[in-house]
C-alpha cells in the first residue's frame, strides 16, 4: 500500500514543539527563547486552532512551561536539544493507517551530537500511539520538503553529504524517501543558506504553499550574502515539475537581508522557517523590521485564508534554528 506524507496545511492532530530546557546549551539566551517559544505556543493554541503538545525537559523547565502555557499541553520528556523536526518522527499515511517514521540522528553530521535527541521519534510515536517504522540511514526532517501528494524537495549540500551517509547517490537517497516516505519525486537544489550548521536544510529556502506552488527567498538590500544562493533554486524550482507533471509556480518571498551575529559571521535567518497551523501561517521576524513587514505581505497573499502571524524568532535563532526546526505536526 503507498505511502504518503501529508501537507503541512493539512488538518492536524496535533502540533509537537520543543521548550527550550538546557542553560548550558542556550546560555544568556534561554529566558528570551522561551519567551519566543511560548508566544508562538500561544499562538498556536489560539488563532492557529492547534492541540499544541509542549514536551519540555527537566523539572524546573516542566514547571515554567505549565505555568507560562495553561493553554497547552506540557508533555516530559527527554531530549538533546528542540530541534524537533530533524529529530521527531515524519508522519505519514499508509492508506488510511497513521504511522511515523524515524531516521538515524547523528547531530547534524556529528556536529552537535547530544544525548537523547536519539529518543524523540520514540518518545512523540509512542505518546501519539502511532507505529514508528525505524530506518538506518542519516536524514532530518528539516532537510525534505513535502506537497502531500508525493513530491519533496531537498538539497544535495544536505542529504548528499559525506558527513550522513558515506558515498550516498541521488539514486539511493530517492529509493530510500521511496520506500520511507512514499515519494514519488524529488527535486534537487544544490546549496542551503550560508554558515546553515544542518548543512544546507531545505526548510529555510524553499517551501510549499500549496500543489503546485512554492515560495523562494528573495535577496532584500544589496549586501544579502545569500542572492545568489535564492536565485538559482528559484531558477531550478521553476524549471521543475511535481509528481504529477504539473509546472511549478514560485513566488518570491523577501529574505530577511543580512544578519550577522555580535562576532560579525553571517547568521542563516530565513522567513521560510514558517510554520503552517490549522488556522495560521506564524512567521519567523528578526532584526530587519521592513523586510520582516514586506516578507508577511507576502505571504498573506499567499494564504488568504489562514491568519499569517509574524512573530520574533532572534533569540530562538542563536540555537540554530526557528519556528519549523522547533516542531512537528502529527496529521489528523
Amino acid at each position: 500500500m503507498n505511502r504518503v506524507v501529508p501537507a503541512e496545511w493539512a488538518q492536524h492532530k496535533a502540533l509537537w514543539l520543543g521548550f527550550p530546557s538546557h542553560a548550558d546549551l542556550w546560555l544568556d539566551n534561554l529566558a528570551a527563547a522561551r519567551d519566543e517559544v511560548a508566544a508562538l505556543a500561544r499562538a498556536l493554541a489560539g488563532p492557529g486552532g492547534e492541540r499544541v503538545r509542549l514536551i519540555a525537559y527537566g523539572e524546573e523547565a516542566v514547571a515554567d512551561a505549565t505555568r507560562r502555557l495553561p493553554q497547552v499541553e506540557v508533555v516530559p520528556g527527554r531530549f538533546g536539544d528542540i530541534w524537533f523536526r530533524d529529530t521527531g518522527p515524519i508522519f505519514v499515511r499508509e492508506g488510511a493507517t497513521p504511522r511515523a517514521v524515524g531516521f538515524t540522528v547523528n547531530g547534524w553530521g556529528g556536529k552537535y551530537e547530544l544525548p537523547y535527541d536519539e529518543e524523540v521519534a520514540d518518545q512523540i510515536a509512542n505518546a501519539s500511539q502511532t507505529d514508528l517504522d525505524r530506518f538506518d540511514v542519516v536524514l532530518e526532517g528539516g532537510a525534505l520538503e513535502h506537497d502531500g501528494a508525493g513530491t519533496v524537495i531537498t538539497t544535495r549540500q544536505c542529504v548528499l553529504n559525506p558527513n550522513r551517509n558515506r558515498n550516498w547517490t541521488e539514486t539511493q537517497a530517492e529509493d530510500v524517501l521511496k520506500r520511507a516516505l512514499g515519494m514519488r519525486k524529488t527535486i534537487w537544489l544544490d546549496d542551503g543558506l550560508l554558515n546553515d550548521h544542518t548543512d544546507g536544510h531545505v526548510d529555510n529556502l524553499a517551501r510549499f504553499l500549496r500543489p503546485g506552488v512554492v515560495a523562494c527567498p528573495e535577496a532584500f538590500g544589496a549586501d544579502d550574502p545569500n542572492a545568489e544562493i535564492y536565485d538559482l533554486a528559484a531558477e531550478i524550482l521553476a524549471q521543475s515539475s511535481d509528481a504529477d507533471g504539473r509546472p511549478l509556480e514560485v513566488v518570491r518571498v523577501p529574505s530577511p537581508g543580512r544578519m550577522q551575529d555580535e562576532d560579525g559571521e553571517l547568521i542563516p535567518a530565513s522567513h521560510m522557517n514558517f510554520l503552517i497551523a490549522n488556522r495560521a501561517v506564524v512567521v519567523p521576524l528578526y532584526e530587519n523590521a521592513d523586510a520582516g513587514e514586506a516578507a508577511l505581505r507576502v505571504l498573506r497573499a499567499a494564504f488568504p485564508n489562514r491568519d499569517v502571524i509574524g512573530l520574533a524568532s532572534s533569540a530562538i535563532l542563536t540555537g540554530g534554528g526557528s519556528f519549523h526546526c522547533i516542531s512537528q505536526q502529527e496529521p489528523a
